[in-house]
């Protein structure tokens, strides 16, 4: 495996990506002129005789096909007398023409307007017709996920889906995404969704260590999948849906349908897309008031005329190149599907790099008279990040740079980042000042390198076999093996807060493995007016995470400096053996659909689970049913014209939420000196699985011959037996222990809207709205300990707490003290506006409601598409705004110092205060752990979050021997409608559960604009 992931890496840097698309548009391009004239001519028409192009045309039963141009116009080759062609494309109805001689047939298809036969994917990658469907579940397609790409194909999903909530790490290329679907549920445990590939589960395990002190976003494997693979993403929103997939399924599961290969003429598809990313906005900085007395901090209050470009000059314009090459082909007995992506990329921050190449091959076999058919897929990905993002307080050059007093020059520490100091023979850091809060922003850059690389394969073997023409079997495998290492030097002469006077070396390294297996009958009869839809099956799953080794000396010198080996860590500093968990599952499982006259649907489901991380504890055994109904309205009555569709339907499940490897009886670890640190954690022998209640109905409308949808749904989603820590009472032994206890609410609609509003001649305007509303109650924590905080989260001056009667998200921070008229109240000698004695509640950092509003014009070979994304309510916290007021170096303690003072309704004793000196009010206001009441800001916001212009290019007219080619420019995250935050407030300094919505010295939101060509031969 190392071998292939070595090779694949030689063949990029020996052969670049453009030269390979050169040879490949050669050779095809001689193929193409050498085809032979057809046999068969046509145009196909819709509607009011507008050509359609992309029509698949096809001999039935052979590989002898094509597809139609621009125009509508194809050539079909070798049609014989008594062929039957086979006219298809999504959304219309397939027509079936028998070949009689003719030299010319022309088809007009129909549009196939109530869609009621819309086959989507589901739990297992069991496809299911979604008018049968009792639960809530929306599809996007590959295509309009790409229309305006992101290398983690999560963040092309954002205002597309409803109930869907996605933040985007501020770590750059190959970054995590925060994603919830329908609020937390877990007081204790991720409540991300389940990611899935082809019906097999995938890993994703985060390992985000960003925080107050720095850190890394090591990726959640996301990013690792070459968007252009993607056939269509299926998001299962509830437990209802996804109940198949048991407890890793209990907060939802996003299924990614990948591309096959299809009979006919072989298909080569190139994708080049490049793309420049530039920073939106900085923070509102001042440069007119410099220093006093050689100070970090920038209080003068004498005006001076200082340089203000080295903060915009700092950033660069980054750069991505996404270039991607597919083959697809075959005949009735086997296809393959093959697909070579090239990702670079360079970030706004210097010398932050970012490389990624995927492999991917796919094949399918029919055999045994086509009985049987055996599929396999295999995915291979190498991905390289170099000197990725960093957030917090230390080691970020963006401190640095923000906080660098005004009076001083800043391009005599730029050129000059390091000096050579001749007594310990090294260079060492040039800056004005030793600060723990600060370094020279080029020394970060410069000297503290970092890598991290991932090498991943993932490996899967699916057999399918028709028993009869009602009964079939599906056995398949897969492996998901990835190899991570993290590695980052920080050269002696940096900050001697967090570096050793010799250095600091920081690595890891870990494999994460999965073993995936499933077999599943499926059953499908009618009888009479009675259809019968079932399954049956039983999974193994066997994963191992964190399996490695890390070290870290911190501020432990290294015997020599600036060699970064184990050889030369001192005694002092331990190797760590790293493991994260290993959890063997079990389940089976059972689906049972009923119809009544293709109008009314009953589906029970039920699974029972085995998990390795309660064994011992007499609950490793667990099931949980589900039911459904759904009434087809239309079918029932005799509706007015004008309504197409109208199915009403309702669901109710329970699912179990599995709990954390090495938990039930805690293991011992061995210490630095090699004794052995005795576990402080009570054994919990009576652990239960939390279970999740989950209860949703709605409807599903079409008007108007279909040119109209509504989709609602209401949800009550209760998770109760949470998983919740609590310190141990003195002289147990024990320093804490673990309950189940606590019950979570999670109460919404969402609503899907979607119109084609105009379709006249050539002009056509289709529009999708998204809308969905979540409320999150924390119902019940631990009845014997009422009042209780449990912190979710915290950071100097941020802190979230779960708390009886509040929500997730809930924040908390000092207030102004205020007194009962409601003026701050000051201190008596210093005038400083004094803060409550206890961090007080200070709104929720959740949305009240989430929109998005996606439309598409199409004229001739035009095409426009945008979307817009509304967050509106909901708070946000900037620790970075707080900072720079203690610094003296806003805009904001400019105007305060221009304006005489800060106006303020205060009181200092007895005395009403108006006015307040600005060092004063903002070096307490403004302190990392001061009056956090001051920097919190409303979270809503309204964007432009993407923009394509598309031109598809008549290849026939313009003499050029392909199938199509288009053009698109291309834009995200253009620019705000409306923002109140003086940050991006989606952005998330980290993705795991802590932290969100808070600014603290984030890299600043970039918008991002290019072009993208794709040719089809």
């Amino acid at each position: 495996m190392e071998n292939c992931f070595s090779a694949i890496s030689q063949l990029t840097k020996r052969l670049s990506i453009s030269k390979f698309a050169v040879a490949f548009i050669f050779i095809f391009s001689g193929f193409a002129a050498l085809a032979q004239q057809g046999e068969l001519k046509g145009k196909v028409t819709e509607g009011t005789d507008a050509p359609l192009p992309g029509v698949t045309v096809m001999v039935k039963g052979t590989s002898n096909g094509t597809i139609t141009n621009f125009d509508g116009e194809y050539t079909l080759t070798d049609v014989k007398e008594g062929d039957v062609v086979v006219f298809s494309f999504i959304g219309m109805l397939t027509q079936e023409i028998a070949y009689t001689g003719q030299a010319n047939l022309n088809v007009n298809m129909e549009t196939d307007t109530q869609n009621l036969d819309e086959v989507v994917v589901t739990a297992l990658g069991i496809q299911r017709d979604k008018k049968t469907l009792t639960y809530s579940s929306q599809q996007v397609s590959g295509d309009e996920m790409m229309k305006a790409r992101d290398m983690n194909f999560m963040n092309s999903l954002s205002g597309k889906t409803a109930g869907l909530e996605i933040k985007k790490s501020v770590s750059g290329a190959g970054g995590s995404t925060k994603t919830v679907l329908r609020g937390n549920h877990s007081l204790s445990q991720s409540s991300d969704p389940l990611y899935v590939i082809d019906g097999v589960p995938m890993v994703n395990r985060k390992g985000d260590q960003s925080g107050m002190w720095g850190g890394t976003d090591e990726g959640d494997g996301l990013s690792q999948i070459n968007p252009d693979d993607i056939e269509s993403i299926s998001i299962l929103k509830g437990a209802n849906a996804a109940i198949l997939y048991g407890s890793q399924g209990a907060n939802g599961v996003v299924i990614i349908n990948t591309k096959k290969g299809k009979e006919g003429k072989t298909s080569v598809s190139f994708n080049s897309s490049t793309t420049f990313e530039s920073i939106t906005e900085t923070p509102d900085l001042q440069f007119t008031y410099g220093s006093e007395g050689g100070a970090k901090e920038s209080w003068s209050y004498t005006k001076g005329d200082y340089a203000s470009d080295y903060v915009d000059d700092f950033f660069q314009t980054g750069f991505n190149l996404v270039n991607s090459l597919s083959i697809s082909g075959g005949n009735d007995k086997t296809t393959a599907y093959f697909s070579y992506g090239n990702t670079t990329a360079e970030g706004v921050i210097p010398n932050n790099e970012y490389q990624k190449n995927n492999v991917t091959f796919q094949q399918s076999t029919k055999l045994l008279e086509d009985k049987l058919k055996v599929s396999s897929n295999v995915m291979l990905v190498s991905e390289k990040s170099k000197n990725r993002y960093t957030a917090g307080y230390y080691l970020n050059p963006l401190t640095g740079l923000y906080f660098f007093p005004r009076d001083r020059n800043f391009a005599d520490y730029k050129e000059n980042y390091q000096v050579f100091d001749a007594g310990s023979n090294m260079y060492t850091q040039n800056w004005f000042i030793s600060d723990h809060h600060q370094s020279n922003p080029y020394w970060l850059i410069n000297n503290q390198p970092k890598e991290d690389i991932t090498k991943r394969a993932i490996a899967s073997l699916t057999l399918d076999y028709d028993i009869t023409d009602h009964l079939k079997f599906q056995a398949r495998g897969s492996y998901d093996y990835s190899s991570k290492s993290y590695e980052q030097k920080f050269y002696a002469g940096g900050n001697s807060t967090n570096i050793s006077a010799t250095g600091r070396w920081s690595y890891k390294k870990f494999e994460d493995k999965m073993l995936y297996t499933d077999g599943i009958f499926t059953y499908q009869n009618n009888f009479g007016d009675i259809s019968v839809s079932g399954v049956l099956g039983a999974s193994y799953q066997h994963g191992t995470y964190g399996d490695g080794v890390q070290v870290d000396n911190g501020t432990n010198n290294l015997l020599y400096a600036n060699e970064f080996y184990f050889d030369n860590l001192p005694t002092n500093v331990q190797v760590h053996s790293t493991y994260a968990g290993e959890i063997i599952k079990q389940g089976v499982f059972g689906n049972v659909q009923l119809g009544y006259k293709d109008m009314l649907f009953l589906d029970v489901a039920g699974r029972n689970d085995w998990s390795s991380s309660l064994a011992g504890t007499g609950n490793e055994s667990y099931f949980y049913p589900s039911v459904g109904l759904s009434g087809i309205v239309t079918e029932m009555i005799d509706a007015p014209e004008f309504l197409s569709f109208w199915k009403l339907r309702t669901s109710y499940s329970t699912v179990a939420n599995e709990v954390p490897f090495n938990v039930v009886n805690p293991m011992h670890s061995i210490n630095s000196g090699g004794g052995v640190d005795r576990n402080t954690q009570q054994p919990f022998s009576n652990l239960k699985p939390e279970m999740i209640r989950s209860f949703e109905v709605g409807t599903d409308l079409r008007l108007f011959d279909g040119r109209a949808g509504l989709d609602f749904t209401y949800y009550n989603i209760n998770s109760q037996d949470q998983f919740i820590t609590l310190d141990a009472p003195s002289g147990s032994g024990y320093t804490y222990y673990y309950i189940n206890a606590g019950e979570v609410v999670n109460k919404g609609i969402e609503i899907t809207l979607t119109g084609n509003i105009i379709e006249k001649g050539d002009f056509a305007w289709n529009t999708n709205i998204n809308f969905s509303r979540n409320k999150n109650e924390i119902v019940e924590l631990v009845p014997e300990f009422e009042g209780k905080q449990i912190s979710y989260g915290s950071s100097e001056g941020y802190t979230t707490y779960i708390v009886a009667g509040g929500s997730f998200g809930d924040l908390y921070g000092y207030k102004f003290r205020r007194n009962d008229a409601g003026q701050i109240m000051l201190d008596e000698e210093s005038g400083a506006p004094l803060r409550t004695a206890e961090r007080e509640y200070l709104g929720n950092l959740e949305p009240k409601f989430s929109m998005g509003w996606n439309n598409s014009f199409d004229y001739k070979q035009f095409s426009l598409s945008f979307l817009v994304n509304a967050k509106i309510g909901g708070k946000a916290f900037s620790q970075t705004e707080a900072m720079l007021d203690g610094y003296g170096v806003s805009q904001r303690s400019a105007d305060a110092r221009d304006a005489g003072g800060v106006a303020i309704d205060g009181i200092q004793g007895t005395t009403a205060v108006s006015s307040v000196d600005p060092k004063t009010y903002y070096t307490t206001v403004g302190d990392r752990n001061g009056i956090a009441e001051a920097y919190v800001y409303d979270r809503t916001n309204i964007r432009l979050s993407q923009l394509a212009l598309s031109y598809d290019l008549d290849v026939r007219k313009l003499g050029l021997p392909l199938q199509a080619a288009s053009f698109s420019v291309v834009g995200q995250n253009l620019f705000f409608f409306y923002k109140k935050a003086p940050f991006d407030p989606e952005l998330t300094m980290s993705t795991d559960m802590n932290s969100q919505s808070l600014d603290n010295f984030n890299v600043p939101a970039t918008r991002t604009y290019g072009f993208n060509l794709k040719v089809t031969f």
